[in-house]
């Protein structure tokens, strides 16, 4: 385990050269969270309440506090256009019960906004200068979008992930596939297989996961399952033989990766 921890922490140098004044950190992590109009109040606020009972649960805390250093950076940004990002929590040393659960409170008495649109790109975008200057040097940078549709604002997807892969950067996703749950007509902007459009245009860089969420009900177990596999380097080798399936990057797919963006078009034309 050491001899994996120092191998971790010399790749780590090279891709991320540490000034003397940032701290070593397991994970620089940046929970990147979809507020656009396609889900509604209440949907918000189970995805909002989701990342706080997974950052007090015991098994995120323990996934942190036993890394090489025992510690990690995270932050909480929200996002919906291109023009539209948030940072609701800032970068945040979590080291400790104590840290994590004063994290989890702080995220939990701001209030989720709504805005239109959905652009992933310019989200990753947002996120990816984050990690400059940020006072933390983690042996990994993992930025984790949640989202319940493809990007339909912005510059394309895959080049938003190319430039963040390029930068040693980990694009982490979970899909939510819920818009068609209780409305039977489902929700303009929606796609089947959301999952695969994930993991043939969002996700990347070593080692990017997808865990799709099929109903709200499974969100808050998403959530800590897809924490616990990040902070704990726990890449998932195979597929569950649960509903919320793991979701390995592999070769391109046939995925339209600019399917949001043609929607969209079509339906500002009519």
């Amino acid at each position: 385990m050491r001899m994996l921890i120092a191998a971790l922490a010399l790749s780590a140098a090279f891709l991320f050269p540490a000034r003397a004044e940032e701290m070593p950190v397991d994970v620089e992590l940046v929970l990147a969270v979809d507020v656009s109009w396609s889900m509604d109040r209440a949907e918000q606020e189970i995805q909002r309440a989701g990342y706080v009972a997974a950052l007090r649960s015991p098994e995120v805390q323990k996934a942190i506090l036993e890394g090489g250093y025992g510690r990690i950076a995270v932050a909480y940004v929200e996002w919906a256009g291109d023009l539209t990002q948030t940072v609701v929590v800032p970068w945040t040393l979590i080291d400790s019960k104590e840290s994590a659960e004063a994290f989890a409170y702080r995220l939990s008495v701001e209030e989720p906004d709504r805005e239109r649109r959905t652009s992933i790109s310019a989200a990753i975008d947002f996120v990816v200068p984050m990690f400059d200057g940020n006072g933390f040097a983690g042996m990994r940078r993992v930025i984790d979008i949640s989202g319940d549709g493809p990007n339909n604002q912005g510059r394309p997807v895959v080049a938003a992930r190319s430039a963040a892969a390029e930068r040693g950067i980990t694009i982490n996703g979970l899909p939510l596939m819920t818009s068609g749950e209780g409305d039977p007509m489902g929700r303009w902007g929606s796609i089947d297989n959301l999952d695969r459009y994930y993991a043939d245009c969002v996700i990347g860089g070593p080692g990017a996961f997808v865990i799709p969420v099929n109903a709200w009900s499974q969100f808050p177990e998403a959530v800590r399952r897809k924490l616990v596999l990040e902070l704990a380097s726990l890449w998932p080798e195979r597929r569950s033989a649960e509903t919320m399936d793991i979701v390995r990057i592999a070769a391109p797919g046939a995925s339209d990766c600019m399917i949001g963006e043609s929607m969209w078009q079509r339906r500002y034309d009519r």
